[in-house]
């Protein structure tokens, strides 16, 4: 990562509404972030807090309807890709920002061999013909640490485990060496020997390609030991973003610090329970016009339920949304 270089990709004010039979459901409410060259960005929160609608609003994958992508900008190569055609959209998905998604088993075509499905995007967005495609394909998939990679391009996605799937689907988000990976909780189906292979994989491939990535997950001991920042969303906004030593020695949003208490201790009592969060996410039928994290929350005050609280600077690169200042343990200034 470079510092002070100028984003590559720079997201303002992002909202995202779903029509439903019930009502409006909003999604993802003016939600900003930007990313730098070869920074590795985590997202975190509990399933439902807006972490993958954001990430796939910004690539035009959400189905128009029920999806209504309502209003922000979302800079990218000059250009604001909520304001581009289809074609050009679909000329920087897959081709300059790769997305690895959360399931490889639903995500890869059974019917197809997975060469054939690493080649396709090689001659779409690169112009390569089918010979290049090949040998680029199996060089894709020798970087990822596919065993054998010649014979398995002739495969099929039944063919793999859990791990060496994911992995294909890695392959194939990198396939046109992308400026931005995007990877939508890419380690949740598997056991933890394989997630830690693919976490390692992902920081030899990011040190190696300086692309920039975007880790969404609910687990923050992931994310202490891959991010550069983190950013926690819930209710569908950002409710505190900093560098990943800042966030974990200094949380300053109650969310955040619950979310900490909930990482199992490997030191301490048998008889000890897990600590949870008590309650549940909100859904959001509107706008917010109040802190959604107010009922789960053991420090809200009045103020919290009549207005939703701006990310305060706390500087050093760190902002949280928040009325209660917990550096000093009492409510911010109006």
């Amino acid at each position: 990562m470079r510092d002070g270089a100028l984003p590559v990709l720079d997201v303002r004010d992002l909202k995202t509404v779903f029509k439903t039979r019930g009502g409006e459901v909003h999604a993802v409410n003016d939600v900003s972030f930007s990313l730098r060259p070869g920074e590795l960005l985590g997202v975190v929160g509990e399933s439902g807090s807006g972490k993958s609608v954001t990430m796939m609003s910004l690539l035009g994958l959400l189905p128009s309807p029920p999806a209504d992508v309502r209003g922000g900008t979302v800079m990218f190569d000059g250009k604001d890709l909520l304001r581009v055609t289809a074609e050009q959209l679909r000329t920087v998905r897959g081709g300059k920002i790769g997305f690895v998604f959360q399931d490889p088993m639903t995500s890869l075509n059974p019917v197809y061999q997975v060469g054939f499905q690493i080649m396709e995007p090689l001659r779409k967005h690169m112009g390569m013909n089918k010979r290049q495609a090949t040998a680029r394909a199996q060089e894709l998939l020798e970087l990822v640490g596919i065993p054998d990679a010649k014979r398995r391009l002739n495969d099929y996605p039944h063919q793999f485990s859990g791990g060496m799937r994911q992995r294909v689907m890695i392959a194939i988000a990198l396939a046109c060496d992308p400026q931005v990976l995007i990877a939508d909780e890419p380690t949740t189906a598997l056991d933890v020997t394989i997630q830690a292979q693919i976490l390692e994989l992902m920081k030899e491939l990011r040190d190696k390609l300086g692309m920039a990535v975007i880790w969404i997950t609910h687990d923050l001991g992931v994310i202490a030991g891959i991010a550069d920042r983190v950013m926690v969303m819930y209710g569908g906004q950002v409710v505190e973003h900093a560098p990943v030593k800042e966030l974990f020695s200094d949380p300053q949003h109650p969310y955040t610090r619950a979310l900490l208490t909930t990482i199992p201790k490997i030191h301490g009592a048998r008889s000890a329970r897990l600590t949870i969060i008590e309650g549940q996410p909100p859904i959001m039928t509107g706008a917010p016009t109040a802190c959604p994290f107010r009922d789960r929350c053991d420090v809200a005050f009045d103020r919290c339920a009549v207005e939703n609280p701006p990310r305060y600077d706390l500087g050093e690169g760190h902002d949280a949304a928040c009325f209660f200042d917990a550096r000093t343990g009492e409510p911010r200034d109006a």
